[in-house]
């Protein structure tokens, strides 16, 4: 009976237990995703350790998904600059209430990826009223269908 009654607590706590966050940031791991169904996204992960996926840009419609403190949110494209390809910028803001995000990226078409390019370097820079800002390298795959 006891046992029973300490394990339902460590199952309370492990639920109640706040989502992992990236190397101490405000950002987690994104699940799996998906491509769109017509258009393209940019998969992007960190470039230091081990390469988690912590962002997916898509050029329609154009926004960027993140999680934050495990919650994926979907942030709206505000502006852009340059033409990196794939219906993507070379520089592009997105936001949502009192977050935003500057995505900087750097695309090259490569020969050996179909449908899609490669994108080699770039930042992803965060902003949320009341918090410290965020800049993270990141590298990636561009994906169309």
């Amino acid at each position: 009976m006891k046992a029973l009654a300490i394990l339902s607590m460590l199952v309370a706590t492990a639920q109640a237990a706040p989502p992992p966050t990236l190397e101490g940031l405000p950002l987690a791991e994104l699940p799996k995703q998906q491509l769109p169904p017509k258009g393209c996204a940019a998969f992007l992960w960190t470039t230091s350790g081990t390469r988690t996926l912590v962002a997916m840009a898509t050029a329609d419609p154009a926004q960027l998904r993140l999680s934050l403190g495990g919650t994926v949110t979907d942030l709206a494209r505000a502006s852009q600059q340059g033409d990196a390809g794939f219906g993507f910028a070379n520089s592009a803001d997105y936001g949502s209430g009192d977050v935003t995000a500057t995505l900087d990226m750097t695309v090259v078409a490569r020969g050996d990826i179909k449908d899609g390019a490669q994108v080699s370097g770039g930042t992803l820079r965060l902003d949320r009223k009341g918090q410290d800002g965020v800049v993270l390298p990141i590298v990636g795959l561009i994906g169309c269908t």
